[in-house]
């Protein structure tokens, strides 16, 4: 006999975690608090002004220390470890190129108080800086009659090598002649009938 009771039975959900929409507000609204406090701190302070980049004034050096040996120890300080040590930053770079790109680069150039904008130069500071590299040509430098004199000379020195060649290949060619042609003695010469030809004997 069917049972009268047709109530279905719903899906337990009990095994579901539940979460705590008031702790996770409230987690929410420390979260903003922070950031709002972060943002206004960093606001008080007024912006860092950077100068702008500028060319080195002093020489890179990179081969002082070309095939040398050098004892390393890990007592040692940074400045006497093996790579390339920058004072600036207090830090060891293992290769050269490294090294040129970490002295070019964003964080070197910010310790030494330099953004990595280029000041625009005027008309006036390109006029100076033509007066400057035109006063520092000497007089005596190379010029146009120089160039000249140059092409002359090795257009010389080609005409004068081709004529010594001439020259190599003529003898060449004259001692293979004589090579070929040795002189014989007449008496043989007469023996084998060569110096008959052309001739006529008197009697």
């Amino acid at each position: 006999m069917a049972s009268s009771n047709n109530t279905t039975t719903g899906v337990d959900n009990t095994f579901r975690k539940k979460f705590d929409t008031e702790e996770f507000r409230e987690r929410a609204r420390e979260r903003e608090k922070k950031e709002s406090d972060r943002s206004k701190s960093r606001s008080k302070g007024p912006p860092v002004q950077r100068a702008p980049l500028k060319h080195r004034d002093y020489h890179v050096d990179l081969e002082s220390r070309l095939g040398k040996t050098q004892v390393v120890t890990p007592v040692a300080p940074l400045s006497q470890q093996a790579g390339y040590f920058c004072r600036v930053c207090e830090c060891v770079v293992k290769d050269s190129a490294n090294y040129l790109d970490h002295i070019n680069g964003k964080k070197h150039q910010r310790a030494l108080g330099m953004s990595m904008r280029v000041e625009r130069s005027s008309l006036e500071q390109v006029q100076e800086r033509f007066e400057v590299l035109k006063k520092r040509k000497t007089p005596g430098t190379f010029t146009e009659q120089d160039l000249d004199e140059r092409i002359r000379k090795q257009q010389e020195e080609e005409e004068e090598l081709k004529r010594q060649r001439r020259e190599k290949k003529k003898e060449k060619k004259k001692g293979k002649v004589t090579e070929e042609e040795p002189e014989m003695d007449p008496e043989v010469a007469e023996m084998m009938g060569f110096g008959g030809f052309g001739s006529s004997k008197k009697s």
